[in-house]
């Protein structure tokens, strides 16, 4: 119980990372290409562990809102971003089984507008996700990077709506409730076959098949929820 409560702080706590960057963005008080505090004087200004800290800034890297140079930092993307907030409430009754209900009917359709409007650097964004999921030695930091490439996928729409539904998803998917189940059933040879999936969603994505691409997201969504719930 009080590892659950410890890691809804720490969710909240890391939100308030995000809500910091995006607002700062948009208001002007942060300009483009401004760099941004380290991983360590963020885990410190919001009291929260590092991982959350690099969850938050994968996330915010894969939208396109930061962007990241190994040994030069982490600086804000040329534009204020548009990432929708939702109160904390508005996402907290949402339960994994109507989560993964909606995804099932949503997910699917982002493929056409995906196969649309994607640019190279949407594909670079969703392979470097790939790699670094694939990468990953512990849980956490592979789902960070699955909530990544996720994220990555809603960029590439460019429609701001359909993005801000899907920020909401990923609020969902930062309950606690979710985060019980996910570390319950995400064994390493599910995590391979996740992974596997992932590559066949990018792959028929770049070749800008929109049916391939339609079938391989819901292929991946039906087995992740027969994972979940034992369907």
């Amino acid at each position: 119980m009080a590892a659950s409560v410890n890691r809804d702080s720490s969710r909240s706590r890391a939100r308030r990372i995000r809500d910091y960057i995006v607002s700062s963005a948009a208001d002007g008080k942060l300009a483009p290409g401004t760099k941004l505090p380290t991983e360590r004087e963020l885990a410190k200004r919001f009291a929260v562990p590092r991982n959350a800290v690099r969850r938050t800034l994968a996330q915010l890297e894969a939208e396109g809102s930061i962007t990241r140079h190994v040994g030069r930092g982490t600086f804000l993307a040329g534009g204020p971003s548009e990432a929708a907030h939702f109160p904390a409430d508005s996402v907290t009754h949402t339960s994994p089984a109507e989560l993964m209900e909606a995804r099932l009917r949503i997910e699917p359709a982002l493929a056409e507008l995906i196969v649309t409007n994607a640019t190279a650097a949407d594909f670079e964004r969703m392979e470097m996700c790939i790699e670094k999921a694939e990468r990953a030695t512990t849980l956490d930091e592979f789902e960070l990077w699955d909530a990544a490439l996720h994220q990555a996928l809603a960029t590439a729409t460019h429609n701001r709506f359909v993005t801000r539904v899907l920020d909401m998803v990923a609020a969902v998917r930062e309950q606690s409730e979710w985060g019980k189940l996910k570390d319950r059933i995400v064994t390493p040879e599910r995590r391979l076959k996740y992974q596997s999936e992932h590559r066949a969603i990018v792959q028929a994505l770049k070749a800008r098949d929109a049916e391939r691409a339609r079938d391989s997201i819901l292929a991946h969504l039906q087995h992740a929820r027969r994972n979940l719930f034992d369907y």
